[in-house]
């Protein structure tokens, strides 16, 4: 899941709506907290210069 999140990302990152979408929806298929975090750092790294409040709130747990 990873892995092709990433491919998305890339793909998607033209357009800061379908990336913010696109993140939220991976976050939510991954159940692994590793592999969540594994994702945050690698999505800071290539696109935290570009988007780091989507990013951010992303990452953030929401309250219900």
């Amino acid at each position: 899941m990873f892995e092709l999140t990433k491919k998305i990302l890339v793909r998607v990152s033209f357009d800061p709506l379908l990336f913010q979408k696109e993140l939220s929806k991976a976050i939510k298929w991954m159940s692994d907290s590793e592999e969540i975090q594994r994702l945050r750092e690698w999505c800071m790294k290539e696109f935290g210069a570009v988007y780091p409040s989507i990013i951010q709130k992303a990452f953030t747990p929401q309250r219900n």
